[in-house]
């Protein structure tokens, strides 16, 4: 009876080890697939970067939140000194929601206007949302300088952009 019992153990064994390679010989040819669309993707090899050439980034940042406009700003400030200069990066900023009434020209705080002013310099573009312009009963002349009112919506306008190839943040 022991004996059979051992041998019984042995087979068992044995299959399981088979159905083990049985699943495996099933699996490599589709991780060797899903390697080669990884590597060579749908429309050819991955482009290669020199280790000296910059990727020039494009990033949507969204503010909605009127306690969050001075930390975004210091954000984009940040991303721009990061990637080492405005050349290396195209920024656009979409507001929308509460987070306007901080760009109230009437009042937007002096940090909020200098930091505004610096990263319109360094090409960096400041949109309303036309939607929350309307809720809000505010015109673009009422917002501090460089701003360019969505009149499709903010959110339209993040969705466009990432469809473009913008990466998106929202502090």
């Amino acid at each position: 009876m022991l004996k059979l019992l051992e041998f019984n153990q042995l087979a068992l064994l044995e299959y399981r080890m088979r159905a083990k390679v049985a699943v495996v010989k099933l699996i490599q040819p589709v991780c060797l697939l899903a390697y080669c669309l990884l590597v060579f993707g749908v429309s050819g090899p991955l482009p290669v970067v020199a280790a000296d050439e910059q990727i020039k980034h494009k990033v949507v940042y969204q503010v909605s939140d009127l306690e969050k406009v001075g930390f975004a700003l210091a954000n984009m400030r940040n991303h721009i000194n990061g990637v080492g200069g405005p050349e290396n990066v195209e920024l656009v900023l979409v507001v929308n929601g509460p987070g306007l009434k901080g760009f109230y020209d009437a009042a937007a705080s002096d940090n909020i206007r200098r930091a505004a002013a610096a990263l319109q310099r360094d090409g960096v573009q400041f949109n309303a949302c036309g939607n929350t312009m309307r809720f809000q009963n505010i015109e673009t002349d009422e917002l501090i300088p460089g701003f360019t009112r969505v009149d499709e919506g903010g959110v339209v306008k993040i969705a466009e952009l990432q469809a473009a190839g913008y990466l998106y943040i929202r502090p």
